[in-house]
């Protein structure tokens, strides 16, 4: 079973709450780094204090100053500073003080010194559970005795700096974590409020029926974003409500093709049995019933045809067809029709070949001829012009008679359909010739098209050339 996709509302959700959560995370990183640099900075800032005063007490040694002179010195030397520590050693690397607490000597001997105390040249180390920040560096002095060059390792503790950041993270962790629970869920209220259109929509839609195909959408009532779909959708129920107008009118016209026929069959048999007859009268009757049943086959192979035709079930067997030769033996077949109605068949243009099923196009030009013929009044010429340009080969019939309408030029090609729904049908045939003209034309890659003015109606049947 195929999973059903994420709503809408989720797929909104989860994205917007993404985002919101990766905001939300970046902030608090940038909050929290920020804080951690500025605890950085005080601790430089105090390291770089305690440098200076350093400095200054070895640049004012007096010259006959004893060991004792100097520890004693330099561990009064820095007041204000409880929490730093510091060692100094010779050059040789003989300690010459060493506040009490870490062990700042081992720092010295394995930190490299910088010349300068900053936020890139610190650095941190543990000494018995406490984390120290410091830094080692080298200082020369002229007035001390013996030695010129001093080493500096100054630190100072950082676990308030650690607890406080630890603590900090820990609630900023759960604001954030709260702020994007809060986040989502307004995210997700304000997505199901904005899908309220679509909700509103979608019970409109639900509620039209079969018998109101005639209601639309009203495009200006909804947001923006979903004028494109109402005006598709308005466009989809009209396109519906005139396939089942057709649809409808398609029944009743089967209806009425095979009503006639049948009422036509039921009255002569109820005659024929009315009282006995000869053979010859009852011979009479079956042949007039047969002509009845080969109009009703006619009639349903033709509705066949044009049912294949919609589901794409017309595979045309494709060879050389010669249209010129086709049209000639259409006018020969027609010609005894043409005559009893006074019409003169012409045609005209050159030899033109396309790719086609032979018997589909032949069908074509003969349902399209036989048309015409119909319809054209006794004296006058049918003109059948072959042309072709490009790749494209033409059939032209041109006949004169009534004038087609413009708003039936388009619905002549649809099933059954008739300009004056008055006439006998069973003069003018039942009404499918020109569908399925139009069927075979659209299954081989062409088109036809109709006009009609005072002078003429004229059908154009455009067909693929042939390719060599």
């Amino acid at each position: 079973m195929a999973r059903r996709p994420a709503s809408l509302a989720v797929r909104l959700t989860v994205s917007i709450g993404a985002v919101i959560t990766f905001v939300l995370l970046t902030f608090g990183w940038m909050i929290e780094r920020s804080i951690n640099e500025h605890f950085v900075q005080q601790d430089v800032d105090e390291l770089n204090a305690v440098v200076q005063v350093l400095q200054h007490t070895l640049a004012t040694l007096p010259s006959n100053a004893t060991p004792d002179d100097l520890k004693e010195r330099f561990a009064t030397a820095v007041s204000g500073h409880h929490n730093a520590q510091y060692y100094i050693s010779s050059e040789t690397g003989v300690q010459i003080y060493a506040s009490p607490g870490s062990d700042l000597g081992r720092f010295a001997k394995v930190s490299r010194p910088v010349q300068k105390i900053s936020i890139e040249t610190v650095g941190t180390w543990q000494d018995h559970g406490e984390t120290f920040r410091g830094a080692v560096l080298r200082t020369i002095s002229d007035s001390t005795p013996g030695a010129k060059i001093f080493t500096i390792a100054v630190a100072t503790g950082i676990n308030f700096h650690l607890h406080y950041l630890e603590s900090f993270r820990t609630y900023l962790r759960i604001i954030t974590t709260v702020a994007c629970l809060i986040a989502i869920l307004a995210t997700w209220l304000a997505v199901y409020q904005g899908h309220a259109p679509i909700r509103r929509i979608s019970r409109e839609i639900r509620n039209i029926k079969s018998d109101q195909l005639h209601i639309r959408l009203e495009p200006h009532t909804v947001p923006a974003e979903l004028v494109e779909l109402s005006i598709s959708f308005n466009d989809m129920i009209e396109r519906l409500e005139d396939v089942f107008r057709r649809l409808s009118g398609f029944s009743a016209d089967i209806a009425h093709e095979l009503r006639t026929p049948i009422t036509n069959l039921k009255t002569q048999t109820e005659v024929a049995l009315s009282q006995s007859r000869s053979i010859e009268q009852y011979r009479e009757v079956l042949y007039s019933n047969l002509e009845e049943y080969e109009r009703m086959a006619k009639m349903v192979g033709d509705m066949l045809f044009l049912a294949q035709a919609d589901n794409n079930l017309l595979k045309p067997e494709l060879v050389k067809v010669d249209l010129e030769a086709e049209m000639r033996n259409l006018f020969d077949y027609f010609g005894a029709w043409a005559e009893e109605r006074e019409v003169e068949l012409k045609l005209s243009g050159k030899q033109i070949c396309v790719q086609g099923d032979r018997l589909m196009i032949r069908r074509a030009l003969s349902n399209v001829l036989s048309n015409a013929i119909r319809y054209t009044p006794a004296g006058h010429i049918i003109n059948v012009i072959l042309e072709s340009s490009e790749k494209v080969a033409t059939i032209r019939v041109k006949n004169p008679g009534p004038v087609i309408p413009a708003e039936h030029i388009d619905r002549i090609f649809e099933r059954f359909y008739r300009m004056d729904a008055s006439r006998q049908r069973s003069i003018e045939g039942a009404g499918l010739g020109l569908a399925i003209a139009k069927s075979i034309v659209e299954a081989h890659g062409g088109k036809i098209r109709a006009s009609s003015t005072s002078e003429a109606t004229e059908f154009k049947i455009s067909l693929p050339l042939i390719s060599y």
